[in-house]
């Protein structure tokens, strides 16, 4: 049965609300989207995180790259900006805001041969765009079915543009709901699921969750979500022929139905509400809880049960990566900490330079980490500690977390966007 305790109440409810029609045509999606999902995500990083939305890169990643060999560049940006690149049929594409009052809003696209800008839109924010002066309006990353890219501002502006900057349709979240907004500024990154955008818009006073049209733009449904400010991202699990969506929230992590709202399991002992997000990796979902929460992924119809917690492998302000069995995770006080995903055991520690804010990506080699100050760290992966075998001084305010494409590493800074190649 597992461990219980007073905050682990799975909940679950059958789909009898949905037709045999509905059922049918949602099994039909789902088949076409498994078909075509291992062959988008092969060599592309999609969304936040990477296509596994744990920050782990599927081919290697050298610990030599730098910023003057032949393949890397560096692009100059109009603008600020926290979200992190998405890499899309050889695009690299990110977001960025501009003017006094960070009204102007950026997609671009560039060559990831080169570095050329392919293609830039502009467009103005409808919603509020009063921040924290550490963030910024473009804070959440971008998402893509590898057809269309989503790009949502802190201003709570939704567009869709299809691979060569084509305006398919744009949503203004606060025309319908001026209050789904806060002081600070909204950063949570959208993602896809069963073919559905979802949108976690939540803060003090109207808190939602979005599930949207892809082809359209048009709401499919809305769910009340915990008041409270919150900057985290959901998160996508994948089993078998079906997906969940994740929100997490103070209250905890929710699961959902990407088509309907509807909810699915509930683990309710409070989580993290600054960016570090839950992540599913090795048949496992780590949450942010009392230091970091391990459960086994969710089953139909099954209670699912609690694996550990390790109050001393609580996350800073990145969320934690994951390789195989093992899980990184750097803390408040700049340490990279690794730990056994089965049991949460730690296994070795290492002081990185700080501070901190983006979160690390790994291979199945070496973990790379980005400090605010612009300093690349690359640590090389032992079975008993962990050694920085590679440092690359960009010099610049690095707040976002590192893309991987090809074998090399794609970062944003205030000013810049650069391709690091061997």
């Amino acid at each position: 049965m597992g461990i219980q305790h007073e905050n682990y109440r799975p909940k679950w409810r059958a789909h009898k609300t949905m037709n045999l029609l509905k059922l049918t045509m949602y099994k039909i999606h789902l088949a076409t989207l498994f078909v075509t999902t291992p062959l988008l995500c092969l060599g592309n990083w999609v969304s936040f995180r990477g296509p596994s939305g744990n920050g782990w890169i599927q081919d290697k990643v050298p610990p030599t790259i730098q910023t003057n060999s032949a393949g890397s560049w560096v692009q100059n940006l109009p603008g600020r900006g926290l979200s992190s690149p998405i890499i899309v049929n050889e695009l690299a594409l990110l977001t960025a805001s501009s003017g006094p009052k960070e009204q102007n809003l950026h997609i671009l696209a560039f060559s990831v041969k080169d570095g050329k800008l392919v293609w830039e839109r502009k467009f103005k924010a409808t919603g509020r765009t009063i921040c924290h002066k550490k963030t910024c309006v473009a804070a959440p990353t971008m998402v893509s079915d590898g057809k269309v890219v989503i790009a949502q501002f802190s201003s709570n502006d939704l567009f869709c543009l299809d691979l060569q900057g084509g305006l398919k349709w744009i949503r203004g979240l606060t025309f319908d709901y001026p209050n789904i907004a806060n002081g600070l500024g909204m950063s949570s990154s959208p993602v896809l699921a069963g073919g559905v955008l979802i949108s976690q818009v939540e803060n003090d006073a109207d808190s939602f969750a979005f599930g949207i049209n892809l082809e359209s733009g048009s709401t499919l449904w809305h769910k009340n979500r915990p008041k409270g400010a919150n900057w985290t991202s959901p998160i996508v699990l994948t089993k078998e022929s079906t997906q969940w969506v994740g929100l997490q929230s103070k209250k905890g992590l929710t699961f959902l139905d990407p088509l309907t709202g509807e909810s699915l399991w509930d683990f309710s002992g409070g989580a993290s509400t600054i960016p570090s997000s839950a992540i599913c990796a090795n048949n496992s979902i780590l949450v942010p809880s009392n230091g970091l929460t391990a459960f086994n992924e969710p089953m139909q119809n099954e209670a699912t049960a609690l694996k550990w917690k390790n109050n001393k492998l609580a996350p800073g302000t990145g969320s934690p990566s994951a390789t195989g069995n093992r899980l990184f995770v750097v803390n408040k006080a700049n340490v990279l900490t690794c730990a056994s995903i089965e049991n949460g055991e730690i296994i070795w520690r290492l002081r990185l330079e700080g501070p901190v804010s983006a979160s690390p990506i790994c291979t199945d080699e070496h973990v790379f980490v980005f400090s605010e100050n612009g300093l690349c760290q690359v640590v090389e992966i032992g079975e008993k500690e962990g050694k920085i075998v590679k440092t690359l001084a960009l010099e610049d305010t690095i707040l976002c977390t590192p893309a991987a494409h090809n074998g090399s590493i794609y970062v944003r800074s205030d000013k810049n966007l650069w391709k690091l190649s061997p």
